[in-house]
């Protein structure tokens, strides 16, 4: 549920920016009431709180545990056999990467190479379907003796491996808005079942726009992480200049007011993923009074997973379901 105290902070911080900015009471009151009409003419409404929850939690007042990338721990990450083994261990969903091939073709890869997962080299930009179809997915996963020789599979058969084992899927949409949601809006008419068990995440707010223009239907979810445009995902700086650092420092102070007081709210998203440290108590219910729900990244230890479960009750994704590791990112 949207609250009153939103807006009039939203506006009251928008109006005096505007005052500081031009010194002009007009023109600060004409730069505000525009924020208002646009946000009123062009942002989404959340779905359904019941197909939300239905889609969020399957099972009925239960935890869901999130597979992420299928759980790139117990399996090669990205692939049918992730998939299965996800299902096998007792997971609720598994988050999955969208990428594409140089021929456009829908597939399964968190990176913008095949370096690191296959037994090849080179950009998914400048490697055709088939090309890609002769590497070896499991090629450097710490189990490739119990999984010899996956291949990347397309969204597709990735979507209907789901559906067949009755997995939720959470989306992970890197980047490419237009192409993402002309794949996606063509896997939801084929597969009607996705509207109820799925929903499409990503980084970018343009993804998920662009996503709940072409269906206004889909569930979606924004991911964030704080402090993303200045650090990498250990905390390390991102940047040797200090100069860079504090600007993109400053950037992340932004970023971070948008999504929590105006981007989830012109996309209209039903979930927000957020890196675990940044989760409490007060988080959780802050999103709870705007009928958002939150799902916590990437929850690796069972200490952690029993605090999430039992504590903050909420879902949370997991490189592994069945033993503590490191965290991917």
């Amino acid at each position: 549920m949207f609250q009153l105290g939103d807006e009039v902070t939203l506006y009251s911080l928008v109006f005096v920016l505007a005052l500081l900015g031009t010194r002009s009471p007009v023109w600060s009151t004409v730069i505000t009431t525009s924020l208002c009409l646009f946000l009123a003419m062009f942002r989404f409404p959340l779905v359904a709180t019941s197909r939300a929850r239905q889609v969020l939690h399957p099972v009925a007042g239960k935890v869901s545990a999130v597979a992420h990338r299928g759980g790139g721990h117990d399996a090669p990450e990205n692939t049918l056999a992730a998939i299965r083994e996800a299902s096998r261990n007792g997971a609720t969903g598994v988050e999955l990467d969208l990428e594409f091939s140089a021929d456009g073709i829908p597939i399964l890869m968190h990176d913008e190479t095949v370096d690191r997962t296959t037994n090849g080299s080179g950009p998914l930009s400048k490697m055709s379907f088939s090309e890609l179809r002769r590497l070896d997915a499991a090629a450097k996963h710490r189990l490739r003796s119990k999984f010899v020789v996956e291949k990347i599979p397309t969204l597709e058969e990735a979507v209907k491996e789901c559906i067949k084992l009755q997995l939720t899927i959470y989306f992970d949409v890197k980047g490419h808005p237009d192409e993402a949601a002309a794949a996606l809006k063509d896997m939801y008419k084929r597969y009607p079942v996705l509207y109820n068990s799925s929903i499409v995440c990503s980084f970018e707010p343009k993804v998920i726009y662009r996503m709940r223009q072409s269906d206004p239907e889909v569930l979606t979810a924004l991911t964030h992480r704080p402090w993303s445009l200045s650090t990498l995902g250990d905390g390390t700086p991102r940047f040797s200049s200090v100069w860079k650092h504090h600007w993109m420092t400053m950037m992340d102070i932004l970023l971070d007011w948008a999504h929590h007081h105006l981007l989830w709210k012109l996309c209209g998203v039903s979930a927000f993923l957020i890196q675990k440290n940044f989760v409490s108590q007060n988080y959780v219910q802050y999103w709870a009074q705007r009928g958002v729900e939150v799902v916590a990244w990437t929850i690796n230890t069972k200490v952690e997973k029993e605090y999430f479960q039992e504590v903050l009750h909420i879902n949370y994704i997991t490189d592994s379901l069945v033993e503590d590791c490191e965290p991917h990112y």
